[in-house]
């Protein structure tokens, strides 16, 4: 279709130039030679141009009424008087560009084109806006059961203020999805989303990608670098597995929460910030507490406002509307012919023990449908992990015989550094703790690296 484009102007003979111009480009001209003549059809129109100077109503009035209606419509303002002092007042009305009298056909034509991409980019990025706002709204979180739906008004008392919110759950529950949707139902949508993963990053490095650094701070430092928190900056940082954090960055994750400010690595120059801060976590930060790796005045500056995602098996109500909604997304996303599921399929899922959660859900339903061959996904099409879970020892001498508690527990723990060679990181994901917790196990074995 072609772009439509208001030509405001009181002086006719310019307002027929300019008609005549843009339609030799190919562009729809409606034409107004007042302001108030103007409001009526702005609603028809892609680009306006329009004089300053106006019987009646100025066009800089009529840029303020555009404003007050949240027009997204671009707006070029066309003056004799070209004095900087001008162009700025229009800049500032919200004109996205501004034409001296007297201008070239040339200089119309490209200030026009350059509106009308301007409106096509911020069209494409409302958009891709509504989109992220549409995936998570909680209609798109699924949850029928009385534990989610207090889950989900949680959310909705919580998202309108800038309270420090800790998300506590099993791996697979869901915790990520929950932050973002307190991000885009709070005031700060608009503003960056930042996420942390603090399980991802090497302890040495993991200053410098918080808080940033200087030029020269350490090797290789060749330029200055900010960190995740002023990247998030008015915005939202979301630290997941806040449980990993080394004593070290608690200390300054604290001041953060506090006083929210901080130093970046190798200087002494204080930076401000407006950050809100959501965290998650799998493991129980109070039994971290008593083990001394997680500062007890940061886990009580965290959990201001505690959310508890219960864990699949504990909510099995909600399991057939998520295959339900997993199927019919999946559906699309894969380009698949499996439409529905059958009853008897949706009941082998209610027998599963879904140790992996929600997100283990979606990944045996996408498993199965690529498989599948008919437009319903039958119980025999349904491919769940049923690998048997061994377990040490019998149920008469469940710990090896003339084997202590904690000789077994170090026996467990080197196993598990041995199978990971070696890194803490992931042996501790292994035995289902944090990076810390390990750590003072170690410790207390007499093993330090």
């Amino acid at each position: 279709m072609k772009a439509t484009v208001l030509v405001v102007e009181d002086e006719e003979k310019l307002r027929r130039v300019v008609e005549l111009q843009l339609k030799a480009a190919g562009f729809e001209v409606e034409q107004a030679g007042s302001a108030e003549e103007a409001m009526k059809l702005t609603d028809r129109a892609d680009v306006i141009l329009t004089d300053l100077r106006l019987p009646g109503s100025s066009g800089l009035e009529l840029l303020a009424n555009l404003r007050n209606q949240d027009s997204h419509t671009p707006v070029i303002v066309m003056t004799a008087f070209g004095s900087i002092e001008t162009a700025v007042e229009a800049m500032k009305a919200g004109a996205v560009d501004f034409l001296p009298k007297p201008f070239s056909l040339d200089h119309l034509m490209t200030v026009v084109n350059k509106a009308l991409e301007l409106r096509t980019l911020r069209d494409e990025n409302r958009d891709l806006r509504e989109q992220l706002g549409q995936r998570y709204k909680f209609d798109n979180m699924v949850g029928h059961s009385p534990e989610m739906q207090e889950v989900f008004a949680t959310i909705t008392r919580v998202a309108p203020t800038r309270a420090t919110v800790l998300l506590c759950g099993e791996s697979g529950v869901g915790k990520d999805l929950i932050a973002r949707a307190i991000h885009h139902h709070s005031p700060r949508a608009d503003r960056p989303f930042v996420k942390i993963n603090c399980t991802a990053l090497p302890e040495n490095l993991m200053e410098s990608e918080l808080f940033g650094y200087e030029k020269g701070a350490f090797t290789g430092a060749n330029t200055s670098k900010p960190g995740k928190f002023e990247q998030a900056d008015t915005g939202t940082v979301f630290l997941d597995e806040i449980g990993d954090v080394p004593a070290n960055i608690q200390v300054k994750l604290l001041r953060i929460l506090q006083e929210r400010e901080f130093e970046r690595l190798g200087s002494n120059k204080t930076k401000h910030i407006d950050v809100r801060v959501l965290a998650a976590t799998n493991v129980d930060l109070r039994a971290a507490l008593e083990q001394g790796t997680f500062r007890e005045d940061l886990y009580y500056r965290l959990n201001v406002l505690p959310i508890n995602i219960p864990p699949l098996r504990e909510r099995k109500e909600d399991i057939p509307y998520l295959a339900g909604y997993f199927v019919k997304k999946l559906s699309k996303d894969l380009n698949s012919p499996v439409e529905s599921i059958s009853d008897a399929a949706v009941q082998k899922l209610l027998e599963y023990h879904w140790p992996g959660n929600v997100r283990e859900l979606e990944n045996v339903l996408e498993r199965s449908m690529v498989l599948a061959s008919g437009p319903i996904l039958e119980v025999g099409d349904i491919k769940t992990d049923t690998a048997p879970r061994t377990r040490p020892g019998t149920a008469d001498n469940f710990l090896p015989e003339g084997t202590t508690l904690d000789e077994y527990e170090q026996s467990i723990i080197k196993e598990a550094l041995h199978r990971a060679n070696g890194n803490k990181s992931q042996a501790a994901r292994m035995l289902g703790l944090t990076r810390n917790a390990l750590r003072y196990r170690l410790s207390q074995m007499g093993i330090e690296s």
